[in-house]
């Protein structure tokens, strides 16, 4: 019996470890998660960690190096030299053939090296800098792009959920009208053309409602994968479609003052030229001559034997001193054409950035007009919504009465089902619309958020 309980014990327990985790969000909620959870949030953040190890890495190549090396020869035939025969006491004219020198040797030496001037090392450093600029500048571009994704998102999703409501509604309201048309069809007070021309309208309605119901599903996982969880995690929606959109209705986010040095965009173009004017600098940089100190010390011993842990063992001292210049003087043009080269890809730069400004005006405007429109259309169908609800409940109530057909009953439920979905709709642009111009104002705080 106690055995069976531990075994119970363990299977619940890997059955709660194996329950994936339930989410719960408003919209600002989720953007918060997703802003420190996101896929590319996780990987911007790494970029800058990279970014900054690079720096370390151009800044180290100036400090000072120190580099050990272990060296044992062990002289399995060591070599023949030949002198003259008259050193050894033999016959002038002749030679005799002699080893210099014993056949083992170990030798261990540290080597201290300092870089003292290289121009393109003080350019490295700037360049470095320019380029953890960069990156800082490109996560914040994606973390506002991380920031818009996830409010269209949560908006598809609310989408959907409306949709589906709104269909159930209107396919109950239906199922209604046909069982009652069906019913007078029966008893001789409809023709069969009237509860043929609902049966249409019913199947169509349920096409829609389990079309929307799928995508549905696919919003979600749409944006569990914007979140940075799994695509089958559940997740709760705190906000709905219709306060979103009255949050988003306002038309003074279209006066704020546009500050050229708050674009996201703006900053990585001004990197990018920096970037390819340190690039100039560093190729005239490589007509300069390069100085370098160092120092070392060493030690040695000799013998025919492996003695070289023994304590009485003789080692021998030595140690170098010395600086030495390398000065580049002839490359055949070869650092003329890399410098030309610079310069060039420097104007191409200077022209991609006068592009991305004047690039970055025209988004601007069309947002400022996207979003406009999108409040005027939302208006627009909102009025057209409850002129529809009236032509479809005076048709209805013609219809019942005998003075209208099935064929015009059924065109004003067709008329208010396509107005039902433009309003959703036009309430999802809004939101959307209002995401992309405060992309491009940056009013959205997103680093400090994250």
């Amino acid at each position: 019996m106690r055995n069976l309980l531990i075994i119970a014990a363990f299977l619940t327990s890997i059955s709660g470890f194996s329950q994936e985790k339930s989410y719960s969000f408003s919209m600002e909620e989720a953007i918060n998660f997703a802003l420190d959870s996101s896929y590319a949030a996780i990987n911007s953040r790494r970029e800058i960690a990279k970014s900054l190890k690079k720096k370390w890495e151009t800044t180290a190549a100036g400090l000072p190096q120190i580099d050990g090396v272990v060296d044992y020869q062990n002289m399995l035939k060591q070599p023949v030299t030949l002198i003259p025969g008259e050193i050894a006491g033999g016959e002038p004219g002749t030679f005799v053939p002699v080893k210099f020198g014993t056949k083992q040797q170990m030798s261990l030496t540290g080597t201290l090296t300092q870089l003292i001037f290289d121009g393109s090392y003080l350019v490295g450093l700037k360049a470095a800098k320019v380029f953890v600029d960069y990156n800082e500048n490109t996560n914040e571009k994606t973390l506002l792009e991380v920031r818009e994704g996830v409010i269209n998102a949560y908006g598809g999703v609310l989408l959907t959920q409306e949709s589906v409501a709104i269909l159930e509604k209107n396919l109950a309201a239906l199922e209604d009208n046909l069982k009652e048309t069906q019913a007078m069809y029966e008893n001789g007070f409809a023709e069969e053309e009237d509860v043929e021309q609902l049966q249409i309208t019913t199947l169509q309605i349920k096409n829609q409602l389990s079309n929307s119901k799928r995508m549905e599903g696919i919003a979600v996982q749409m944006l569990n994968l914007a979140l940075g969880v799994p695509i089958d995690a559940e997740v709760n929606l705190e906000d709905n479609l219709q306060t979103l959109t009255e949050e988003s209705v306002s038309l003074a986010l279209t006066e704020t003052a546009f500050n050229f040095e708050n674009n996201v965009d703006y900053r990585i173009a001004q990197n990018l030229t920096k970037q390819r004017d340190l690039e100039l600098k560093l190729e005239k940089s490589k007509a300069l001559p390069t100085i370098n100190g160092f120092i070392n010390y060493g030690t040695s011993a000799f013998d025919n034997e492996f003695v070289f842990f023994d304590s009485e063992t003789s080692w021998f001292q030595s140690s170098i001193l010395g600086v030495s210049m390398n000065i580049p003087i002839f490359s055949s043009l070869q650092r003329s054409a890399r410098t030309q080269q610079a310069k060039i890809a420097l104007d191409q730069a200077k022209t991609d950035f006068i592009q991305t400004t004047q690039q970055i005006n025209l988004d601007l405007d069309r947002a400022k007009s996207n979003y406009r429109f999108a409040i005027e259309n939302y208006h627009t169908s909102e009025q057209n919504l409850k002129l529809a609800e009236r032509i479809e409940n005076k048709n209805q109530i013609k219809y019942r009465e005998g003075i209208s057909t099935s064929f015009d009953f059924r065109q004003a439920q067709t008329q208010l089902y396509t107005a039902q979905q433009e309003y959703i709709e036009s309430m999802l642009e809004v939101i959307e619309a209002k995401a992309e111009l405060e992309t491009i104002l940056n009013t959205p705080d997103v680093l400090n958020k994250n």
